[in-house]
């Protein structure tokens, strides 16, 4: 182990034994045993390093938070066309695990109708939405070879409803997210594509290594932008919204309205190239204005290696920030959102910097988890490399995982509580035990997920559903506001993840709140003497 790492793993353990202690219990729930099986393979094909996605939802209504995880699949070592991931194999299905009341989860994998994902797919991603606003949350998974929309029937089941909605994609999908571009009601859905690539045409960028290519080895791709008609099929509108006139090395996507004009906008991060912003203009067209914004490079002009993504307000602004993690030697970005339409690069002022530069970063969140009012920073690390130590003894494959709490916009790093070094990809997040306090589910290629259950302490905290009329049902999109806390309604961020749609505000020592939300239809509503830690449902005026 090098000097510099050696440091770092000793910093890190310090940190478990400051004063206060650490932020979360780390342990798999009872019945619980998923394995994310990437199946690495001497032919290093890159497809075994980017899964996989973990969603947080409430498929059933019980109240209850949910897990669905995304596998990959079996690789062979000399894969041959038709590609084949054996997914029929039990050992290669995505799993739904219903959550019980005595906090223990059920494996309903089968009887939900999610076991039969296609032996031509193997998995990436989720995104979580109501697509038909029935008030039952579906699920749309990504993947190398085709995706998969499976409609919630409201009754414990899901049914395939790819082919008739037509959102099957195809190429190398990896992130996606539900939101209303055009605010008129019904989820449309944006999906991110990695490269122009196959199992035929993979390649060792190593040298005297066998290893994985960096992506300039392959063709950029477009990402895909699907609008939703309303009856069950959705419109590919990638060519005629602008979507697809920029090509790129699409992985993690977020969405926010950061120019406040009402609008959804678009930010995607690309690997190994600049990011892009692609602005909504109000008519069913989007333009990428990530260079005049500031976002589309690092601070000394390079290009960055974006992976994960949030766009939420770390400093109480109320404008959306941008957070992207990236490779080692390339320090996470933090793009604040100075109000003009453009941002500027905070990593510096935040403390950003200081805790990245060796490490990689994926899956990202913004949540309060000491409900003190102020956004922390959660990442789950891991190289991309899993032989990168011999490659670079500077650099390893297990890392350890980056909680940092937000202290007046400077983020400062706590004990996550776990010392495992694990090599951390999707990241969601939630409050799994309904008790006011922000949890997180990570997946590990190869291993078990990780459950971070939060300790909680006494500061109050607001949970608010919200349930659209004019608006989607969800209200994605809307603009929260709780006592000078902004948060923007979306399942979308991270890294192939998908958030509990429920948004979570920490309150300190108020046990009151006034909310303000600003709903896509346009209305703004109001809440006085709001009591402090509930959870609450707000419901849309059907009336302006």
């Amino acid at each position: 182990m090098n000097t510099l790492y050696r440091v770092f793993c000793v910093l890190t353990l310090l940190l478990a034994t400051a004063p206060g202690g650490p932020i979360f219990d780390v342990s798999l729930p009872r019945g619980v045993d998923f394995t994310l099986q990437n199946s690495p393979t001497p032919q290093k094909y890159l497809i075994e390093t980017m899964p996989g996605g973990v969603a947080l939802l409430d498929y059933n209504n019980d109240g209850l938070l949910d897990v669905f995880f995304v596998n990959g699949g079996h690789i062979a070592s000399q894969m041959q066309a038709p590609e084949n991931f054996e997914r029929h194999d039990p050992r290669y299905w995505n799993r739904l695990y219903r959550q019980n009341k005595d906090g223990s989860f059920t494996d309903v994998t089968e009887q939900a109708g999610l076991a039969n994902v296609g032996d031509g797919n193997y998995g990436m991603g989720v995104a979580v939405g109501d697509y038909d606003n029935d008030g039952y949350p579906d699920l749309y998974v990504t993947n190398y070879g085709k995706n998969i929309l499976y409609h919630n029937n409201g009754d414990g089941t899901f049914t395939d409803v790819t082919a008739k909605a037509g959102v099957a994609a195809g190429g190398w999908s990896v992130s996606a997210g539900f939101f209303d571009y055009d605010n008129d009601g019904k989820l449309d859905l944006f999906v991110t594509r990695y490269m122009d690539w196959d199992t035929q045409h993979s390649k060792d960028c190593g040298g005297n290594f066998h290893t994985y290519c960096p992506p300039g080895e392959f063709p950029r791709t477009t990402n895909i932008l699907y609008h939703n008609r309303g009856d069950g099929t959705f419109e590919d509108v990638s060519q005629r919204s602008g979507i697809a006139a920029k090509k790129g090395h699409g992985l993690g996507v977020a969405f926010s309205d950061y120019d406040g004009d009402g609008f959804t906008d678009i930010f995607v991060a690309n690997d190994g190239m600049q990011q892009y912003l692609f602005h909504n203009n109000g008519n069913g067209t989007f333009t990428e204005v990530g260079l005049e914004a500031g976002v589309a490079l690092n601070l000394d002009g390079g290009p960055l290696s974006g992976m994960g993504v949030v766009f939420q307000d770390y400093d109480n602004d109320g404008r959306p920030d941008i957070i992207v993690t990236t490779l080692p030697r390339q320090t996470y970005a933090v793009f604040h959102n100075d109000g003009n339409g453009s941002f500027s690069d905070r990593g510096l002022q935040t403390g950003v910097t200081m805790l990245s530069g060796i490490t990689s970063g994926w899956g990202i969140g913004l949540e309060d988890f000491d409900n003190d009012g102020q956004k922390d920073l959660f990442i789950t690390q891991g190289h991309v490399l899993d032989n990168v130590e011999t490659i670079d003894p500077s650099l390893h494959y297990l890392e350890p995982t980056l909680v940092a709490l937000n202290h007046n916009g400077r983020f400062e790093q706590v004990d996550s509580g776990s010392e495992a070094m694990v090599s951390g990809r999707g990241a969601a997040f939630g409050d799994l035990n309904n008790d006011g306090w922000i949890d997180v589910v990570t997946t590990v290629p190869g291993a078990h997920p990780q459950f971070f259950f939060n300790r909680g302490g006494s500061a109050h905290w607001l949970t608010i559903t919200l349930r659209g009329t004019r608006s989607n049902r969800d209200g994605l999109g809307a603009r929260v506001q709780v006592n000078g806390q902004t948060r923007f309604a979306t399942t979308a961020g991270s890294y192939e993840s998908a958030n509990d749609k429920r948004l979570h505000f920490g309150l300190g020592t108020a046990d009151k709140a006034k909310v303000e939300i600003d709903w896509p239809s346009g209305t703004h509503q109001t809440l006085n003497d709001v009591h402090a830690d509930q959870f609450l449902e707000v419901r849309e005026p059907e009336k302006p």
